[in-house]
């Protein structure tokens, strides 16, 4: 039903489309390029996926404890569910490759702390704002500034911006702070002496400077109060901008997209919902915190406190770990003693019946649980290689069958043979037929051999462990 009202929207899309064609000669150029505005937000909802480029730091975008957060994520992922597509994030750093994305259409969106200006306006269109901030100078505090006192501490720091002159400040390139530093040396009549760093990202800067690597940076300020909570030597207090608007971004001229994302926008902005999210990431204390654990993959860059073994078993069946921890953290949330109602077991929700199959009885503990588990991957791999030689491709159909089982995706390929469908092609084909494989229909057809399945299970288990590990691919190394 939900992929008929998705179909029935996007050919409501495309009848008007049509119609714009076939009203005559009058004015043909005007409606094409109305049809190529309206592009971007069916293209989107026809593919059923929303692809947004973020910059990873620890507000935007970041894994702890096995799980992708940030408020710009989370902000996409309720985008994402409200127009009922599959979120897909990219990283970039580096933002003349993010607006090259862009115009390119890899991406969809820019959802970044783009800084409104005249100069990239001729260039992506922005969205209605969704905060607020302004640009501060990042200083080292000096080595003893606890025996200080107050006025002998500020008497220490840049506080006029007219003291910059002369001073050398390294900035990320291609970034509003470089322009506003420019703008800044003019304003003050003396040379600031600024540096462009093509390889660091905001936050990598602002730890140089904690490190004593490099003397000053500049970033937004809302992202400067949560690195001074794990560099409390860093001192934030020294605006150097006016507030300024921070929006997304769309290609130039996708009016009907750009429409339908400042709608969203300005409602969501209105809930209680948005107001939690900023919350939790910008005034919660407890989550500024967590940078500090081991498991945030911006200080610790672990997964979990089973990565080593993880590692090791992954390595001996040819997987990349990450996949593996991915699948972990959808079955167990990393908790070795987690049990299902059907009995299965540990961080990779092992069945007896497949501990049996490998000959292994203890199962329990957490080493031995995760070999099972990847001897059942490796296992279900080779049964589908042959019929299926895309690893690509054939991934979806062994995440299915761990979940659910063989005998269900088998019933599914058949069926999907049957009814003139690709049995060895996941998307639209296999998964189809898995999905509905609760209705009388599909489940009591005489190709069937195992009968009912709650199909939706499945289904939804492959798209989310695909999502997680592309979520770790971003950020955590391999």
């Amino acid at each position: 039903m939900i992929k008929a009202t998705r179909y029935l929207k996007f050919l409501f899309l495309i009848l008007i489309v049509l119609s714009s064609c076939i009203t005559g000669e009058r004015g043909t150029k005007e409606k094409l390029d109305s049809v190529e505005k309206e592009n971007d937000l069916t293209r989107i909802m026809k593919s059923g996926k929303l692809r947004a480029v973020v910059d990873y730091n620890s507000t935007n975008y970041f894994v702890y404890r096995g799980q992708p957060m940030g408020f710009k994520y989370e902000l996409l992922r309720r985008l994402a569910d409200d127009m009922g597509v599959r979120l897909e994030i990219s990283v970039s750093n580096n933002l003349q490759e993010t607006f090259e994305g862009l115009a390119n259409e890899q991406y969809d969106v820019v959802a970044k702390n783009l800084t409104i200006t005249k100069r990239r306006n001729d260039k992506i269109d922005f969205t209605v704002p969704l905060e607020q901030t302004r640009q501060v100078l990042i200083q080292k505090k000096p080595d003893n500034w606890k025996e200080m006192s107050r006025r002998t501490l500020e008497e220490s720091l840049i506080r006029n911006q007219l003291e910059l002159a002369g001073k050398r400040i390294h900035v990320q390139k291609n970034t509003a702070y470089y322009r506003r530093l420019s703008n800044l040396s003019e304003e003050i009549g003396a040379e600031i002496d600024i540096v462009e760093d093509s390889i660091y990202g905001v936050e990598q800067l602002v730890a140089l400077v904690a490190q004593g690597e490099i003397d000053y940076t500049v970033c937004d300020e809302n992202v400067a109060k949560v690195n001074q909570t794990y560099y409390p030597n860093l001192d934030i207090s020294t605006p150097i901008s006016f507030p300024q608007n921070i929006a997304w971004a769309v290609r130039k001229d996708s009016e009907q997209w750009l429409n339908y994302l400042n709608t969203w926008i300005i409602n969501f902005k209105k809930t209680s919902t948005f107001r939690v999210i900023y919350n939790k990431y910008f005034e919660n204390s407890r989550s500024q915190q967590m940078v500090k654990s081991d498991y945030h993959s911006i200080t610790g860059g672990k997964i979990s406190p089973f990565d080593d073994i993880i590692k090791k078993e992954s390595a001996t069946a040819g997987y990349d770990w990450r996949f593996i921890a991915a699948i972990i953290y959808r079955e167990s949330m990393f908790d070795p003693y987690a049990e299902s109602w059907a009995g299965a077991i540990g961080l990779m929700q092992v069945m007896p019946e497949s501990a049996d199959l490998f000959r292994m009885n203890e199962f329990e503990e957490p080493d031995q649980n995760v070999k099972v588990g990847v001897k059942l991957l490796k296992w279900l791999d080779d049964h589908f290689k042959e019929e299926i030689p895309d690893s690509t491709e054939r991934v979806k159909f062994v995440l299915a069958s761990y979940n659910v089982g063989l005998g269900h995706v088998k019933d599914a390929q058949r069926l999907a043979e049957k009814y003139d469908r690709n049995p060895t092609v996941w998307q639209d084909n296999v998964d189809y037929f898995l999905l509905n494989k609760s209705a009388s229909k599909y489940y009591k057809d005489p190709v069937v051999k195992w009968g009912y399945c709650r199909g939706d299970e499945p289904y939804n288990y492959v798209n989310k462990v695909l999502n997680t590990y592309r979520n770790y691919q971003n950020i955590i190394e391999k």
